[in-house]
């Protein structure tokens, strides 16, 4: 009876842990702003997803031709979590290019729109934001006055947002002696991740040094670049050992991190697909940005399995 009892604890406290539970009750209604980077003379439109409470911050960056409102589940789920969620939009890089042309012109206007101009303001999209988080926590009847945890800030997109999001939170470029890295940034998570163009992986990710976590599928190939599974997995291949996960999910193709089939794929999008996506992200998060010691259980111990599909893959280092 003894053995029994001590089984009984071990198992509750095991399954203690769920990243798919969704258990704030702080939820604010999602609010749209512009943070206005004086020095560029440049608006860069956000929107807010806060909870009411000191809480760490996620941002995140969308793809190619997207805008600030892509990805709501994300967002919603994380906000549920105890996250304030900022969406970042970025000016000449997004909707703006292609909702005004026909459709025959539209892929070259994003082909055109991939750009390292367009990288560089993403980047600087980036710093100018934290420099404005910084300004809204101090500023009295600001939504976010005394309610952001600038300690513990996340960074994460998707394609092009991938991007972004490794040029910010660790990647080098011309051999490991050019780096976009901001030490405001804690943890980040590359959502169809990607190889420079010139360089090795190595010297481009080897010196990364905080908790990275990498998300793919095996069909994650879009219209634009020439990024190939291969290049993708290469990414996980080039970190350094420590607090480094990558997640491969089968079938996926380059939309099943996003909200909506893109031109051009033709398989079943798999519901479990954004499931995975949430459980996984939510426990890095619970994990680096709050420290839950039963997350990190989860995480790298037998959680990931209880979501993953059998031809899915995962692995740390």
């Amino acid at each position: 009876m003894k053995h029994i009892l001590i089984l009984v604890l071990f198992l509750g406290k095991c399954l203690a842990y769920d990243p798919l539970i969704k258990n704030d009750n702080s939820l604010l209604e999602p609010v749209a702003l512009t943070v206005l980077d004086k020095k560029r003379d440049r608006e860069i439109p956000v929107l807010l997803y806060p909870v009411a409470k000191l809480a760490p911050v996620i941002l995140f960056s969308h793809g190619l031709g997207g805008s600030r409102y892509n990805s709501p589940y994300l967002a919603r789920h994380w906000q549920a979590r105890g996250y304030h969620c900022v969406f970042i939009q970025h000016p000449g890089s997004d909707e703006s290019v292609w909702k005004d042309k026909s459709k025959i012109f539209r892929l070259g206007a994003l082909k055109g729109a991939a750009s390292l101009k367009n990288y560089l303001l993403r980047v600087h999209d980036v710093v100018a934001l934290l420099n404005q988080l910084e300004i809204w926590s101090k500023e009295q009847g600001h939504i976010f006055f005394k309610r952001l945890n600038l300690g513990k800030i996340g960074m994460t997109g998707h394609s092009f947002g991938a991007v972004t999001t490794q040029a910010v939170s660790g990647q080098s470029a011309m051999g490991g002696r050019i780096s976009s890295f901001d030490p405001r940034i804690k943890a980040a998570l590359a959502m169809s991740p990607s190889i420079p163009k010139y360089g090795n992986p190595e010297s481009a990710f080897g010196s990364v040094s905080i908790p990275w976590m990498l998300m793919t599928g095996t069909h994650d190939v879009a219209i634009i670049g020439a990024t190939d599974v291969k290049d993708r997995l290469a990414v996980f291949e080039a970190l350094p050992v420590g607090d480094k996960y990558e997640l491969v999910l089968h079938d996926a193709e380059h939309s099943a991190f996003s909200d909506r089939a893109l031109p051009g794929e033709n398989k079943p999008r798999n519901p479990n697909h954004h499931r995975v996506i949430l459980a996984l992200s939510t426990a890095f998060w619970d994990t680096y940005l709050k420290g839950d010691l039963n997350a990190r259980k989860w995480l790298t111990g037998n959680g990931p399995v209880q979501v993953l599909e059998k031809m899915d893959r995962w692995q740390i280092k």
